[in-house]
């Protein structure tokens, strides 16, 4: 086992611009039919200088371009830049009675839930009415609400907490993983597990399959193919035994979950960790924190933001919070103690993103349209499982039978 290579010095700003340039972001970063904006900050070399990390730990089998991962979805998608609007189009910057928050409406229950937090009955179009809302209540009156039910916003309050940091590299080749994430973030840390040559075994239940299945098929199937597929209701007592002997299996765990969403499937993080193995838990803010968030809004409220001349926010990239956080959490998965014993990775996205922010960020400028990158993406290679089509040959291989 060796030690991760160190990170580079700090970097110019001209090298700060040139990888934002590079790296698609800035072409999803401005106002639509506005000049594209470079973004403060280092997210693209603190992504390109994790894959130069990932290549020499793996020898040179794994050779990618970290900025450009940070919008590859939006190569599949066409996703174009929307100033106040997410590229996606799911999350909203909007004007608070003391400043900005972002807010997200991209579960098929969040307008009841947005109908809720500003005690409204609820309609087809929320967004009206939580403009109006917000403009007369505090970022922090929104914080408060919004964790109580669930909602995806915040305000624009930068934090200043610092991700995990790397220990000894460790091979990963044949290493098993059982990944519980969905989306983005999680996904991309198998998936770059699995270039590095783990086994990797995706995890579903029946009622809540992952909601990337719903999206671009290209960009899934990038992220999942040659994976296996494991379906399993914890609601069954049989099923719930199986997947906690599939996790004690595992050599790697991945999960995006609340702990007490992994308490009520029976699963004990810390423990896996003393027994010996890594687990990888990746959460908006934080494992002691409640908030959830996606990409968009986790970035803004991170201070990820692009601002026009009147002060106003404009959102960087396309979610770029997950791809950030997937490549921080791949590089730590690739690291272990030295002593041999196992670790829980407690990992918030909204301090792997704030992390690229410091005195030093370079400011928002505009660029001239032909240094502007178009996003670009990979060729998947292999087919992403169906849910579920491995579920029976992986328990078999655990002596589990089902029914």
């Amino acid at each position: 086992m060796s030690d991760i290579p160190a990170a580079p010095a700090a970097t110019t700003a001209a090298r700060r611009i040139l990888d934002w340039t590079e790296s698609g972001v800035p072409a999803l970063t401005g106002l639509p039919g506005g000049p594209a904006l470079i973004p403060p900050g280092a997210a693209a070399t603190v992504a390109r200088e994790h894959t130069a990390r990932i290549a020499a730990l793996t020898g040179g089998r794994v050779r990618l371009d970290g900025a450009r991962l940070l919008t590859e979805r939006a190569a599949f998608t066409g996703f174009t830049r929307g100033g106040t609007r997410s590229a996606g189009r799911a999350c909203r910057l909007l004007p608070t009675a003391d400043g900005w928050a972002a807010v997200s409406c991209a579960r098929p229950d969040d307008p009841v839930l947005l109908a809720a937090l500003i005690c409204r009955d609820p309609v087809d179009d929320p967004w009206p009415g939580v403009a109006q809302w917000l403009g007369t209540h505090t970022g922090a009156e929104l914080a408060e609400r919004a964790e109580l039910l669930g909602v995806a916003a915040g305000p624009l309050a930068p934090v200043s907490a610092k991700p995990p940091q790397p220990l000894r590299f460790r091979p990963v080749d044949g290493l098993r993983v059982v990944d519980f994430s969905a989306l983005w973030a999680g996904p991309l840390c198998a998936h770059l597990l699995g270039l590095a040559g783990a086994r990797v075994i995706k995890v579903e239940t029946p009622t809540r399959p992952d909601g990337a299945r719903r999206g671009e098929p290209g960009f899934y199937r990038l992220l999942h193919g040659g994976h296996e597929s494991v379906v399993l209701d914890p609601g069954d007592p049989a099923q719930r035994r199986a997947l906690r002997d599939l996790v004690a299996s595992a050599d790697i765990v991945i999960e995006a979950s609340r702990p007490r969403a992994l308490a009520r499937f029976g699963l004990d993080a810390q423990a896996f960790a003393d027994a010996g193995g890594t687990w990888v838990s990746i959460t908006a803010h934080g494992r002691a924190a409640n908030r959830i968030g996606f990409g968009d809004d986790i970035a803004a409220t991170a201070g990820l933001v692009a601002r026009t001349p009147d002060d106003t926010p404009l959102f960087v990239g396309d979610a770029i919070a997950d791809p950030l956080t997937g490549l921080t959490a791949a590089v730590l998965a690739m690291s272990a103690p030295a002593d041999g014993t196992g670790r829980l990775w407690d990992i918030s996205m909204a301090a792997v993103v704030a992390a690229t922010l410091d005195p030093g960020a370079t400011a928002t400028v505009p660029i001239d349209g032909a240094h502007i990158v178009a996003p670009t993406h990979r060729e998947a290679t292999g087919s992403a499982p169906d849910s579920g089509r491995d579920t029976t040959a992986v328990l078999a291989e655990l002596g589990v039978r089902l029914g």
